[in-house]
């Protein structure tokens, strides 16, 4: 009773969170139903429910899959390098901007780091294949008239983890940003101008004033991003393959489209994406226990 007249008190505010709640509960909490295909012989005729349980059989045949380890390695490697190159530049780039002195070229900088991120994912390949083109493409042009061979840029797997990560980076760095103009917003000035008083330069002033008050906030995005570690995006890697780089390119998303979907293994398929769903799940809860061990900062 005394519940239900809080709610009622609060009942606007409940209402505004109302369809959030709606909408996690259908695309999020709903689907979940079907998890239980990871351990079953699913059968379209028999439905979910009437096909036989197979317990772990579908992750133990993944595991002794001789494809396990290369799509392991690649999606680690490729997250990995995500998260060890990508992670830092939009802390750089806002600690930049902040130390601009010209309204005029930080508004610039700003338009022209954040429009990359609204470019739909199909175009952003497109233009990489485009300007990375062995025949006509314009970095091929230049290595060209620089005196050397064009390169194959598309089609070697040594280039696709650079160019998937690069690419990346020049797409989400000016939006990711934003977070950290946020939060340095919230410096105090009498800090600077303290520090200004005592001959501080820029950069010792960005390490013992700016880094510190951002410093929860780099935490709390360094924990999510652990937290997406094995949940690279399937769009991108997906369009960016082909025969020529499958070795580099074939990801644990990609495997599970193509025999979830092309090859209808729908009960292997959701085991392999459970594994790594699990996989994201440990990884979070882990950085998180550490994070808070360590700077008393985390999640919950």
């Amino acid at each position: 009773m005394q519940t239900w007249k809080k709610v009622m008190r609060y009942k606007q505010i409940y209402l505004l969170i109302l369809p959030a709640l709606i909408y996690f509960l259908i695309f999020c909490y709903g689907p979940m139903y079907g998890i239980q295909l990871a351990f079953k012989d699913y059968n379209a005729l028999n439905g979910i429910t009437g096909s036989p349980w197979v317990g772990l059989a579908h992750f133990e045949r993944f595991f002794n899959s001789y494809q396990f380890e290369k799509l392991l390695w690649n999606t680690v490697s490729l997250s990995l390098e995500q998260l060890l190159f990508g992670f830092p530049i939009p802390i750089i780039l806002a600690l930049s901007l902040n130390y601009a002195r010209s309204s005029k070229f930080k508004k610039l900088v700003q338009t022209v780091t954040y429009a990359p991120h609204f470019i739909s994912i199909v175009v952003l390949v497109g233009m990489l294949n485009i300007f990375f083109a062995i025949n006509g493409g314009l970095v091929n042009e230049v290595i060209t008239a620089l005196g050397f061979e064009p390169i194959l840029f598309m089609g070697k797997e040594k280039y696709f983890q650079p160019l998937f990560v690069g690419s990346g980076i020049w797409q989400n760095m000016g939006w990711n940003a934003i977070i950290y103009l946020a939060a340095l917003s919230g410096v105090n000035p009498e800090l600077h101008e303290a520090a200004l008083a005592d001959g501080a330069s820029k950069i010792r002033r960005i390490w013992h004033i700016d880094l510190p008050t951002i410093r929860p906030t780099v935490i709390i995005m360094l924990i999510l991003n652990f937290g997406q570690l094995m949940g690279i995006g399937f769009e991108k890697a997906f369009l960016m393959q082909n025969s020529l780089n499958m070795g580099k390119s074939e990801i644990i998303a990609t495997y599970v489209y193509k025999i979830g979907l092309v090859d209808a293994q729908y009960g292997f398929a959701t085991a392999v994406g459970l594994f790594n769903s699990v996989i994201n799940f440990v990884l979070l809860i882990t950085v998180n226990y550490i994070s808070k061990k360590v700077s008393e900062t985390s999640l919950w």
